[in-house]
């Protein structure tokens, strides 16, 4: 049996097999990479996953599982291309989604744009009020449900052509009663539209990030469940009748009919599997403290794991095209820096970089395919630091002068430098703006990055390291086995996982007996509705793990922190457990904590995960004493940052062994990236083959 994981990204598609029946090194994974195919992703990932198995020579129904990062719900919700949408609400809320929260996005700027209300994600025109109330605390029913309201709005939505409708009532996470009607009632007059409740997208307190989430939702979910169910019907009609599990935004797996009930739990889909899996190579060799950079064609996503740990971003900071969405994502910045980053001088003379991206299609001016402008790609090549006749092993063929062209009409002779200095320019300016970044997610959050290794993977990662690292003061690089495919090794290293949510109003340092008795009671149904979900996955009871948090805030803040529930028996004392680790996170995240204050429960969640197969990624032999002669392959002059030329060796990195120690400057050579190590450099290779690059003492 074999499984393969599949990572689209916005320039290549990169696809690794592991088969469970060879054991010697190396053997049981086999790797591949095809062009991204942005006019329909499924075009790439079946061509991919067909080669990869001739590559491996398996038979195509051997493949088990295929784990998916997807770009799809990403890639709608910033090109602003999804569904219309039609939305039925309490009455007088109807300008809920328009109003928001009343915060600006700039305080001091007096030209900027409010996505919600300049760009809709539903017209106020597709606002439909219903009459229906619920009152607080208790969910008790004060105005019934209007039914001959909501069968009026479904045919004026069918009049206006629309196929996607959202059910948004106030306070239904207490009493989901009339949302679940209406849902039933417009299904009946509309079956085939997309319809969705927000008690089932986010079953939390807060109606405005509540119907946002739910819009959202609904905007991405026709276009994302018709991708990945013909995904799925492409894979069987070639033979392959695995498991389609797809990566979510929050680190965990699942299923195809999950999320096609709710896409919006894969807009960060592609960037969560690159943090995943640059974890997984970091652990292998016992480093904890990392910042992994996935520096791909199009983009750079970057995120801080201290201590091993992969943070969860609190859901009030979560955005998407503007908009808020409620629901649980890995902590990473994304910005657009890539290979395929363009270079250009824009109408004030400024030199810029980014974030315009050639993609696969035309791709760097070097390709060959059309693309006329330079990008970071061309850079590379011209300064040596890219070899253009070893561009994915060979395969790809690329014209380096080309990029001596693009580089030299667009950036050099306008501003009148040499093509070297424009090269530079490009890398340096590029550098820059990911180690601003960086900062943003280290330094400004607290976080060191001097106590931190840099991890740069993706294809154009390794490359950039040590400047990046030398940018933040890291300590040093961190250059996985297969940087290419990292982000495609982190999808067969995470678990299925689902997140269940209820939100419950009450003090917790003098909770009530009758608190404590919901509170207990609705962590009972929680841990009920977690197992079931894995059950409908095929999941035993018994293979399921179960994480609990408690979203708290003292008494009088406007918003909340997690805050982990203990295993255990559920008493008095594991509630004071609770408030303690509140006040714990309280002052890790803000230097604080009040430790005599009212602490207030939120919202209760629970994670439930069903532990994979970890993929198998077996040590190094020892060098033993034998040098670098077997892995050298030649030497060519390379342009280093400082504007210094030196005649610079290649290694094959396949024939690194354990504890082979490479002195800079050297550029070590694979099929999937290419990794940098300048004068007064050097690398380690690690036990499971991680490429440690540090200043020379």
């Amino acid at each position: 049996m074999a499984r393969i994981g599949v990572d689209v990204g916005g320039t290549n598609t990169d696809i690794i097999l592991e088969t469970f029946s060879i054991d010697s090194v190396g053997a049981g994974t086999h790797r591949h990479k095809v062009p991204s195919t942005t006019q329909d992703q499924s075009i790439g990932v079946l061509q991919g996953v067909l080669e990869v198995c001739d590559k491996a020579g398996i038979q195509r129904s051997e493949v088990g599982t295929i784990v998916h990062g997807t770009t799809v719900a990403t890639n709608i919700s910033i090109e602003q291309n999804g569904s219309e949408i039609g939305m039925l609400t309490t009455r007088g809320f109807r300008d809920i989604l328009h109003i928001g929260r009343h915060k600006r996005p700039h305080n001091f700027s007096l030209h900027f744009d409010v996505p919600w209300q300049c760009k809709p994600l539903v017209k106020r025109r597709h606002r439909i009020p219903i009459s229906e109330r619920v009152l607080p605390p208790t969910g008790e029913v004060e105005v019934p449900l209007a039914e001959d309201e909501v069968r009026q709005a479904a045919q004026t939505f069918k009049k206006a052509g629309i196929q996607s409708v959202i059910i948004g009532f106030l306070f239904s996470f207490l009493n989901k009663q009339h949302e679940m009607r209406a849902k039933a009632i417009i299904q009946e007059e509309m079956p085939e539209a997309y319809v969705c409740c927000s008690c089932e997208v986010v079953d939390a307190m807060r109606e405005y990030e509540r119907f946002s989430t739910t819009a959202m939702n609904a905007y991405v979910g026709p276009k994302t469940s018709l991708y990945l169910t013909n995904l799925e019907s492409q894979l069987k009609e070639n033979g392959i009748d695995a498991d389609l599990r797809i990566m979510q935004s929050n680190g965990g797996l699942a299923t195809v009919d999950s999320c096609c009930e709710k896409p919006v739990n894969i807009l960060m889909s592609g960037p969560a599997s690159g943090v995943i899996g640059g974890h997984f190579f970091a652990d292998l060799d016992g480093e904890r403290n990392i910042i992994t950079v996935d520096i791909g064609g199009t983009s750079a996503d970057i995120s801080t794991l201290t201590e091993g740990d992969i943070k969860i971003m609190n859901p009030r900071d979560s955005y998407v095209g503007g908009h808020p969405v409620m629901v649980p994502m890995i902590d990473l910045i994304t910005i657009g820096a890539g290979g395929g980053s363009i270079a250009y001088v824009d109408e004030a003379g400024g030199f810029q970089v980014g974030p315009r991206s050639a993609g696969s299609m035309p791709g760097p001016a070097c390709y060959n395919r059309g693309g006329q402008e330079p990008t970071v790609t061309d850079a590379n090549i011209l300064l040596g630091r890219l070899d253009a006749d070893q561009m994915l092993g060979g395969d790809l063929k690329v014209d380096a002068q080309l990029s001596q062209n693009a580089i030299k009409n667009k950036i050099a002779d306008p501003l009148g430098l040499s093509v070297e200095d424009a090269a530079l320019g490009i890398i340096r300016i590029v550098n820059n703006n990911m180690a601003l970044a960086i900062r943003s997610n280290s330094v400004a959050r607290g976080v060191d990055p001097r106590e931190f290794m840099l991890m740069p993977f993706g294809g154009a990662g390794p490359v950039h390291g040590p400047a990046l690292a030398e940018e933040v003061n890291a300590k040093g690089v961190i250059a996985p086995p297969a940087p290419g495919i990292t982000s495609a090794a982190g999808l067969l290293t995470t678990n299925l996982q689902y997140e269940v949510t209820r939100s419950h109003l009450c003090e917790l340092t003098s909770i009530s007996n009758q608190n404590f008795e919901t509170v207990m009671g609705l962590m009972h149904d929680l841990d009920e509705e977690a197992i079931q979900k894995l059950a409908k996955d095929g999941v035993a009871p018994a293979n399921v793990k179960l994480t609990r948090f408690a979203e708290c805030r003292y008494h009088g803040q406007g918003f909340e922190l997690r805050a982990e529930i203990p295993d255990g028996d559920r008493n008095r004392e594991s509630i004071r457990r609770v408030v303690e680790n509140f006040h714990r996170q309280h002052k890790t995240d803000y230097g604080y904590s009040y430790d005599d204050a009212e602490v207030e429960l939120v919202t209760l969640r629970v994670v439930g995960e069903s532990k994979s197969t970890d993929l198998a990624w077996k040590p190094l032999a020892s060098a033993e004493g034998n040098g670098l002669d077997e892995a050298f392959m030649y030497a060519r002059e390379t342009v280093f940052d400082d504007g210094s030329i030196h005649s610079t060796p290649r290694y094959d990195r396949s024939k690194f062994l354990c504890g082979h120690e490479i002195p800079g400057p050297a550029l070590v050579m694979q099929h999937d990236s290419t990794s940098l190590v300048p004068p007064g450099w050097k690398a380690l290779v690690s036990n499971h083959g991680n490429l440690v690059i540090t200043k020379s003492s």
